[in-house]
């Protein structure tokens, strides 16, 4: 094969690496997707086998110094692709993989959601018109005997200085409740369904019990702040767990077993969004929700929370996703 034949046939693959080295050292190699990176490593043992070729043969000189840098970035970057600081990794999967997945598994939380919102209002209007019917709906043990101080009085009345582990107990148990969540995908889904409608059903009677007490107002506005991330952490771990059970129930073309391990990849990024989610509505649960704000203002800090949340879910990410698609 004479020198030109080579280059022609052999040039495609060598430009194409070096838009991928272009784009890497621009953005960092996380910014390839899991496809581009195998191509990545593809194209670099194909190329330092071009070079071994052209040194072999005594190609141009010229051909040979072009082909040792492109050979050299890349090994840099195949070798070193691993030195990203922590702080990197960290900005890259909150900034950018976790919001796409979300957006990726929009039906999973919607079908969450539709259910949360469900169960909460058909559970607050049968508890609105007839009281008793909380046990029916609830257990007994968890349905307040009398109600006669708001949810704000009554729920946050504890020192300061006790905010710290309040805070950590909340987590703990919303970080587990999520977890159950996400393993009831293995139960084909049936748990995990159980778990949203019953976070949806204690929101409802909750909230119509104090609401029937004259606290509704109050209940709303203390639940806002917090409530929103909190709620809204619950139905991403919902559908981290059906997207395992629709491994197994829905693997389209591929093999459950490939399906089952590709969704377990996505619902596993789906879980580390939830537990930095719970995390901050903890913090927020425990420090600043128990703060004397009038309801106005907590209720205004729920609503910033919503707005922070849909601009976040609806457009984190999308940049990198459309450079990437380019």
């Amino acid at each position: 094969m004479t020198q030109r034949d080579f280059a022609e046939q052999r040039s495609p693959s060598w430009q194409r690496l070096q838009t991928l080295l272009e784009r890497i050292e621009r953005r960092g190699l996380r910014t390839l997707d899991g496809h581009e990176i195998v191509e990545f490593g593809k194209l670099y043992r194909w190329v330092t086998s071009d070079l071994a070729y052209v040194r072999g043969r005594h190609f141009d000189s010229e051909v040979a110094s072009y082909l040792n840098r492109l050979t050299a970035r890349a090994h840099a970057r195949v070798y070193a692709g691993s030195a990203h600081s922590g702080n990197e990794r960290f900005w890259a999967f909150f900034s950018q993989v976790f919001p796409q997945e979300v957006r990726r598994s929009w039906a999973y939380v919607a079908l969450c959601a539709a259910l949360t919102i469900f169960s909460a209002g058909t559970a607050f209007n049968v508890v609105s018109a007839r009281p008793s019917s909380a046990y029916a709906l609830f257990p007994a043990n968890l349905v307040p005997v009398r109600i006669e101080k708001s949810l704000h009085d009554s729920s946050f009345a504890f020192k300061p200085q006790e905010s710290a582990m309040i805070s950590a107990q909340i987590i703990t148990n919303n970080i587990r409740v999520a977890i159950v969540a996400f393993a009831g995908g293995m139960t084909l889904g049936m748990l995990t369904i159980y778990i949203v409608l019953f976070n949806g059903t204690m929101l409802g009677v909750i909230g119509a019990l104090f609401s029937n007490a004259g606290f509704g107002y109050d209940f709303w506005a203390t639940v806002a702040p917090h409530g929103v991330l909190e709620l809204t952490a619950i139905q991403v771990s919902g559908a981290a767990g059906l997207l395992l059970a629709a491994g197994v129930l829905n693997p389209g073309a591929m093999r459950r077993r490939d399906a089952l391990r590709d969704n377990g990849r996505r619902a596993g990024v789906l879980i580390l969004g939830v537990a930095a989610m719970l995390l901050l509505a903890g913090i927020i649960e425990g420090f600043f929700s128990p703060l004397r704000f009038a309801p106005p203002f907590r209720v205004a800090a729920g609503a910033l929370s919503a707005v922070a949340l849909i601009g976040y879910f609806g457009f984190a990410g999308l940049r990198a996703r459309a450079s990437r698609a380019a």
